[in-house]
């Protein structure tokens, strides 16, 4: 049973690692700066709480509601957000990786950590490539400077036997790759069968390059200098090469996919994320702009009841109708058509003329009957409308005229809004209807909308959307997840 608190939690920066807040009512709490590891919120209520610079490492949030939740800055290694609601949470700049462990030990992330067995790591892989390059440089020195042939020909002859040993060695794994992935479990056995193989394959290619040209070069070369120590060295000594360089380069190949993965997965996360955000700020806003109307209406309604009771009857039946045109809408459908938005619209006007009488003449004008199938953000232009009576027809003693206009030019879509109410003033900021439809433009179209207020030649309020943009939504049925 769920713990219904009076009022919102505050512990700030607390420290409350693995207490359990299973099923606790903590809407409105906050948590910043604290510590919340191995914690347990499963099932909990966490709608608009502030757990900012936290710590959450292991904690559990399954099924849990993080409404509008506020988590950023925070660390979530290893959180379980299984089933949780995270719908217009914050997550901005939070740390949503795994922590280490040894089964999963990454070469490439122990270097990215800077930490001293990182660091050691780096200081190794330096110096094996800084020893191999100075090999090289090595033999290329003596085979540009030395004057001996008989040395020359020996340093020719081992760089081609590892050149040679190299190309296969690569060639060679990358080919067992696939096959060791597919067929072995055991990650021990894929570097063990693939050791055993290079191991062979080079010793191979090692002896057929010695019968094919090594051998009098070999053979003047021990003549020559008897002496020399690397001649005592056993044959498999050289084979070590191949086998260290084929498991890294395995190695480092599946870290690579690994994490070509992971930046898929993460991308894909977060693109459901900022879906799962749109539609709710979508909700939102649709959810206000519905009262916001209807509030106003009824307010009209109360002042007609003692004044004209007839007229608060004629406003109160299209008010009923206009309550169930957009009370049977789907509230997960972002978009309608223009002819239901202009239904939707007339209607509202003829609320609004019951109480203005005479002072308001309205029209209504789409250039193209075309335009009138077209898709476009539900309650988009009603705000408009309301706009223009509430600061511009209310506002004037002689006859107001309201014009919808819709048509299209230069591949854009217009909806129009005309009113002959005084201009907008030079600084006006904009009001609430008009916030939230330049807000929904932001999200569902991007660049591809505006909204504009003008003054001349007609005082008007301009929506434009590009029609590529609608024909784009219309053919991928929902522009946001449903």
């Amino acid at each position: 049973m769920a713990v219904k608190g009076t009022n919102p939690m505050r512990m700030k920066a607390s420290s409350l690692d693995g207490r359990d807040f299973s099923n606790m009512d903590l809407e409105d709490s906050d948590f910043s700066f604290s510590s919340l590891k191995d914690m347990n919120f499963d099932g909990a209520n966490l709608r608009n709480a502030k757990l900012r610079f936290s710590s959450l490492d292991r904690t559990s949030f399954r099924n849990a509601d993080l409404t509008n939740a506020d988590l950023s800055f925070s660390s979530l290694s290893d959180v379980d957000l299984t089933g949780a609601k995270v719908e217009g949470a914050n997550f901005s700049f939070t740390s949503q990786e795994r922590s280490f462990s040894w089964q999963d030990f990454s070469l490439i992330g122990m270097i990215q950590t800077q930490g001293w067995l990182g660091t050691f790591v780096a200081v190794i892989l330096g110096a094996v490539i800084l020893y191999g390059i100075n090999a090289i440089m090595y033999f290329t020195a003596e085979i540009s400077f030395t004057e001996e042939p008989i040395r020359i020909k020996l340093y020719q002859y081992l760089i081609l036997n590892n050149v040679l040993g190299g190309v296969c060695t690569i060639l060679l794994t990358q080919g067992l790759t696939t096959w060791l992935d597919v067929f072995m479990k055991r990650l021990a056995w894929k570097h063990i069968i693939l050791s055993i193989v290079i191991f062979l394959m080079n010793n191979a290619l090692g002896v057929a390059i010695y019968f094919l040209f090594g051998t009098s070069i070999v053979s003047d070369y021990q003549n020559r200098y008897p002496g020399e120590t690397a001649q005592s060295a056993p044959w498999y000594w050289y084979m070590w090469g191949p086998v260290i360089i084929a498991n890294v380069f395995y190695y480092l190949s599946r870290e690579g996919r690994q994490i070509s993965r992971k930046i898929s997965d993460q991308e894909y996360q977060l693109l459901n994320l900022e879906k799962l955000k749109t539609r709710a700020e979508l909700d939102a806003l649709q959810a206000r702009i519905n009262p916001h109307f209807l509030y106003n209406s009824l307010n009209s309604i109360a002042s007609l009841v003692h004044e004209d009771p007839e007229k608060a009857e004629e406003m109160t039946l299209l008010l009923s109708k206009l309550f169930r045109y957009t009370t049977s809408r789907k509230t997960g459908d972002y978009f309608d058509t223009i002819d239901n938005e202009l239904e939707m619209v007339e209607t509202y006007l003829q609320v609004e003329k019951v109480r203005f009488g005479d002072r308001l003449k309205f029209t209504v004008e789409v250039t193209d009957s075309e335009l009138r199938d077209l898709q476009v953000p539900k309650f988009i232009l009603q705000p408009i409308v309301e706009n223009a009576i509430k600061h511009g027809i209310s506002r004037m003693a002689e006859q107001g005229n309201i014009v919808v206009k819709i048509y299209e030019d230069g591949g854009w879509l217009h909806l129009c809004v005309h009113d002959n109410g005084p201009a907008f003033p030079e600084a006006m900021g904009a009001g609430y209807g008009i916030r939230s439809i330049q807000d929904k433009m932001k999200l569902l179209y991007g660049d591809e909308a505006r909204l504009e207020l003008h003054n001349q030649p007609n005082k008007s309020v301009n929506i434009a959307i590009q029609r590529s943009a609608i024909t784009q939504q219309q053919q991928s049925k929902y522009a946001v997840p449903s």
